[in-house]
């Protein structure tokens, strides 16, 4: 595990929690933070013992967004290449999130604003806790909404409308809502989100690591799929690579004889 400044980063066996950890500015995006996440997302594909990742925040939320006190637009080089330097620093966190092979998690609380929506907009499964508001701050500031990947993420979560409602206007969606259009799995107390997390990363940890890497990365590959006949050919392809392994045989094994199965990653 790496030494972070803005994050922190512990394991419970197979299970990682990556916590964004500026409490005092609502874990607000500041240099620091942008270059955490970064390094932490770009390890994932060679950190094979993580299997799961629960993305939070520590203190009263979840994400505010990019921290303009600390990285207010007119400080350093505005020049267009500088800015957009900097605007692919940020955006480049949510891709590393969709090419790591991990299922991440996003357990979200209180404000999740801008880049923080983004944030949990980017992982494969969101659940809230009661407090938990979001919105696509980025248009209350001057500037589009889409922004971050919002924009593609958003309309295949909760359909055109819900979605061009949320960015058009910056307004917030509070969990209730988010639970209803299908932008989160499910809303706990937000005292009961980290066992809420726990328990569906350790559901998630019941099957083969193989199996979860195929899934996510087939999941993810569906949505913009051309037609029925890819998907069709990424499954096939997918479940003869599983069935040459020693965990599918484990698996038929453990069915048979009504057991837990033992899964190695072999």
């Amino acid at each position: 595990m790496a030494d972070y400044e803005a994050l922190r980063v512990t394991r419970e066996g197979h299970l990682t929690w990556c916590t964004l950890h500026r409490p005092d500015s609502l874990n607000a995006l500041d240099r620091a933070l942008v270059q955490d996440l970064r390094d932490f997302f770009a390890r994932l594909p060679e950190d094979t013992e993580t299997r799961v990742v629960v993305l939070r925040g520590a203190g009263r939320a979840f994400c505010a967004g990019l921290d303009l006190k600390a990285q207010a637009p007119s400080e350093g080089d505005s020049s267009v290449q500088a800015v957009l330097r900097g605007q692919r620093r940020i955006s480049e966190i949510v891709m590393l999130m969709q090419r790591a092979p991990q299922p991440i998690i996003a357990a979200v609380h209180g404000p999740a604003c801008g880049g923080g929506f983004a944030l949990a907009l980017a992982a494969d499964v969101r659940i809230a806790g009661e407090t938990a508001r979001m919105n696509a701050a980025f248009i209350r500031l001057g500037l589009s909404a889409c922004d971050v990947g919002v924009s593609y993420f958003l309309p295949r979560l909760v359909g055109a409308s819900v979605a061009a409602e949320l960015l058009l206007t910056g307004s917030f969606i509070d969990a209730a809502r988010a639970e209803r259009v299908g932008l989160v799995s499910r809303v706990v107390p937000d005292a009961e989100l980290e066992s809420a997390a726990r328990a569906l990363a350790h559901d998630m940890l019941r099957n083969t690591p193989l199996g979860l890497r195929l899934t996510k990365e087939c999941l993810r590959a569906s949505l913009d799929a051309g037609s029925l006949e890819q998907v069709v050919a990424m499954e096939d392809r997918n479940q003869v690579l599983c069935v040459g392994t020693e965990d599918f045989r484990e698996g038929i094994a453990a069915f048979l004889q009504k057991r837990p199965a033992r899964f190695r990653d072999a």
